[in-house]
């Protein structure tokens, strides 16, 4: 069961970003080990706040993986290649912008590997190189999502499935990636669209615009008009918030409960950002 969230923090320090989620974390040096009062803090704030920015921080790659691990195994991205990165470590995933690339990873709306089985449970977003300025990222939180509808819609949704498939169209002119056709057709699941939280358990809204394609049982046009009201009402202002990156940022966000968006408004600087991913749980049918 979630902590009381009344219960004073002991060890760290949270201060609220916004209304709907996200809370900078002070008083912690993750370059140094955590004890474990500091890491079930830790935990019970990403469980209260969904997202986690701890600033200034100097974090090896090493450290990053050692501070991923403690909330689960972490992910080796199945279609980024680290040789093709120049990089060796297969659970270090650089995502890097060039000044004169136009293509940014991971751009609009979206849950990290949702067209799995089992999507993950975190990300974990180490600052490495950012531009003067842009490159902000968006949270939505998607208890607020599914808590805001209606009744009616509440109980129509309950029990759907929906059909996570890769969009290909997201997948053209990556340089992160390569992926042959069949490998993309592979990228496929089904999941509730209302899912319970198995830490907290409260249901959310469980899909996102990328890859939904439609509810299981129905057509695909009978099912996008429903698909694009519920998406479009997921980020709605007031359920979201907004990260300002700086140098040193290690972001961490519940990839069970948020929706996230990096936005492209950064062209003619480079960004480079060091992510680690812990895997995470089936949601139940």
């Amino acid at each position: 069961m979630p902590a009381d969230a009344s219960v004073p923090y002991q060890r760290i320090e949270v201060a609220p970003i916004a209304g709907a989620l996200g809370a900078e974390v002070g008083g912690v040096d993750l370059s140094e080990p955590l004890d474990d009062a500091a890491f079930t803090e830790i935990a019970r704030a990403l469980h209260e706040h969904l997202v986690l920015v701890f600033r200034d921080q100097c974090l090896s790659e090493a450290r990053q993986k050692e501070f991923g691990r403690r909330f689960g195994d972490l992910n080796r991205h199945p279609f980024v290649d680290p040789d093709r990165q120049g990089r060796q470590d297969p659970e270090v995933f650089e995502v890097r912008h060039e000044p004169g690339e136009t293509y940014i990873f991971g751009e609009g709306w979206h849950m990290d590997h949702a067209w799995k089985p089992v999507p993950l449970m975190g990300g974990i977003l180490f600052a490495v190189e950012v531009p003067p300025w842009g490159g902000d990222t968006l949270f939505s939180n998607l208890y607020l999502a599914y808590e805001t509808l209606s009744e009616g819609m509440r109980a129509a949704l309950d029990g759907m499935r929906a059909v996570h498939a890769a969009n290909p169209a997201l997948y053209v002119g990556d340089p992160n990636l390569s992926l042959t056709p069949d490998q993309i057709d592979a990228m496929r699941a089904v999941h509730p669209v209302v899912r319970t939280h198995p830490a907290t358990g409260r249901k959310l809204l469980f899909l996102h615009p990328h890859i939904v394609r439609e509810f299981e049982g129905w057509t695909a046009a009978e099912s996008r008009p429903l698909i694009d009201y519920l998406c479009d009402h997921a980020v709605r202002p007031e359920f979201t918030c907004r990260i300002r990156w700086r140098k040193g940022d290690v972001v961490f966000w519940d990839n069970r409960a948020v929706m996230h968006n990096p936005i492209n408004d950064y062209r003619g600087f480079r960004r480079v950002m060091h992510r680690v991913a812990v895997e995470g749980d089936a949601p139940p049918m």
